[in-house]
């Protein structure tokens, strides 16, 4: 069976993988696979679980919140903010769930933070305004 390399690439690490067999991924147009010598191909992935089997038919889970995927030359290139790999199904769905409950928080506590300084803004312009009036 034809395999290829899988190289992963984060803020803080990176990872190459060899004697992968089959990726399967989830962009914005739905699920997809790529097998060894298929032809090149680019993408974005959307925030979920990605797999790759081994060549010992060994499936492996990638969570991801977005990452931008390249095949060329029988190399597969994943670039992301962050990503977290396992073997084991649930327990990776259970890190997944929690990645995303934090980054809703943090956009959250972004948003909020955003408001409290268009509010800031806006009273100060009005002190501001009435100070030259």
């Amino acid at each position: 069976m034809s395999d290829f390399t899988l190289n992963l690439f984060d803020a803080t690490q990176e990872q190459h993988i060899t004697g992968v067999t089959l990726f399967i991924g989830e962009d914005a147009s739905g699920f997809f696979g790529i097998a060894a010598h298929h032809a090149r191909f680019m993408t974005t992935l959307v925030f979920g679980l990605a797999r790759f089997r081994l060549l010992s038919n060994e499936w492996h889970y990638l969570a991801l919140p977005e990452a931008v995927l390249y095949f060329n030359a029988n190399e597969l290139t994943i670039s992301t903010r962050h990503f977290l790999m396992d073997t084991d199904f649930e327990r990776i769905s259970g890190l997944l769930e929690q990645q995303l409950l934090v980054e809703e928080n943090n956009l959250r506590a972004t948003r909020e933070s955003l408001q409290r300084m268009e509010q800031a803004m806006f009273k100060r312009l009005l002190h501001l305004k009435h100070r030259f009036e």
